[in-house]
């Protein structure tokens, strides 16, 4: 029903709009439990953002065998990606900090390594997985 209303690609547009402003406030959050907030709910969210991101760029799927395909493959390669990324912060020393310090460069690649985002990569590779998973549905119902 919301998705011939709105339609996938709508639908995807939203999911962003929403993501979007719900990360930028998670790393300025103040209230309970803030430190884990600032440091893993972003995380969950930045997995679920590139999910949709790249999600949206994908031709229209025809086929639930070949939604389940491209919507896992989405999800693992964004999270194999941030894992990466996440591991090469091990070097980032060698970049000035000027840059590193700089808002975007924390928001895109991070401001250091910690184990603990990997759990939180995993869980918002799925639930990125699960939203493009259902958008997709809906789209092929039609």
């Amino acid at each position: 029903m919301i998705q011939k209303i709105l339609g996938s690609r709508k639908l995807i547009l939203l999911g962003l709009l929403l993501i979007i402003p719900l990360g930028l406030f998670s790393k300025a959050y103040t209230g309970i439990g803030q430190d884990y907030v600032r440091d893993y709910v972003g995380d969950v969210l930045y997995e679920i953002f590139w999910c949709l991101f790249i999600f949206w760029l994908v031709d229209p799927l025809s086929g639930l065998a070949q939604l389940k395909n491209t919507t896992r493959n989405i999800a693992l390669w964004i999270f194999l990606i941030t894992c990466v990324i996440e591991i090469s912060q091990l070097w980032f020393y060698l970049v000035p900090n000027v840059i590193r310090s700089s808002l975007i460069w924390r928001l895109l690649l991070g401001a250091g390594f910690a184990w603990w985002d990997f759990p939180h990569y995993a869980v918002g590779s799925l639930i990125g997985w699960g939203i493009i998973y259902q958008i997709g549905r809906m789209r092929n119902m039609n």
